[in-house]
């Protein structure tokens, strides 16, 4: 059994001390990549170099919504020669977030369509983040206009009908810890509807960590438990949902 966790932030400074460690407990549980996500220039430098550290890490680079007032032309830039790097396997994590609007909104969104001009520029699928944004995310991908732009919704938490919407564009969606949450019953009913085949699983680790784990730290080896209540909602084996949502990040990710 092999699984792919699609969306972790190891070099974030929770894993400062003991990352080693955290990736032994990664493989033990069965988990065969890592895709380490960034969300600013920063983290997207350090993705790469851990990449280059761990021959089953790959990166992706990218400006999160909460930092859009950074992409200015050189960051941008910057970002253009970043995505050339051999290990680089998507632009992300990029989006709208109306949540916490640390940028205005017209700043994200301007920001948001630059990143995925950049994607397809460089033939590259994009990482969103969409929280209390669901229709501002769709009108901006529908605009983009292009029959090759491709990607995940990072940590899905919407609607059926934001489900179905983002299938529609050829999306796939992935999930977390949050699927494992008590009160996560209309989400496992998206889990349940949505098709094996366009899901992927993610920790967005060292957050939104699963049960019985939740309050913690999040990390890698907990996708497994993603994995496992995937399985459980749609009543089929561990071993069926590790096979093909691999395969689907493989895919996507040319991994």
């Amino acid at each position: 059994m092999r699984l792919i966790d699609t969306h972790t932030h190891l070099d974030f400074p929770h894993f400062k001390k003991d990352r080693a460690e955290v990736l032994r407990r990664a493989e033990k549980a069965g988990v065969q990549y890592i895709v380490n996500v960034g969300s600013n220039l920063r983290s997207s430098i350090d993705s790469i170099e851990l990449s280059k550290q761990y021959q089953h890490i790959y990166a992706t680079v990218g400006i999160h919504p909460h930092d859009a007032k950074d992409l200015d032309q050189g960051v941008l830039e910057k970002l253009a020669e970043l995505v050339k790097e051999k290990k680089v396997v998507a632009v992300g994590e990029i989006g709208l977030d109306y949540h916490y609007e640390h940028s205005p909104r017209d700043i994200q969104r301007e920001a948001f369509r630059k990143q995925l001009q950049l994607a397809l520029a460089v033939d590259l699928p994009v990482v969103i983040h969409s929280r209390e944004a669901e229709q501002d995310t769709l009108r901006i991908l529908r605009e983009a206009g292009s029959s090759n732009l491709r990607g995940i919704m990072h940590c899905f938490s919407g609607s059926l009908a934001m489900a179905k919407n983002c299938l529609a564009l050829g999306f796939f969606l992935a999930f977390g810890g949050v699927i494992t949450f008590n009160n996560a019953v209309e989400l496992r009913n998206v889990v349940k509807t949505v098709p094996l085949e366009r899901i992927l699983i993610e920790t967005d680790c060292p957050y939104l960590t699963p049960h019985p784990h939740r309050g913690k730290r999040n990390e890698p080896a907990y996708v497994k438990l993603v994995a496992e209540q995937i399985a459980l909602i749609k009543g089929i084996t561990l071993e069926e949902v590790a096979a093909i949502t691999s395969e689907n990040a493989g895919k996507l990710y040319r991994i």
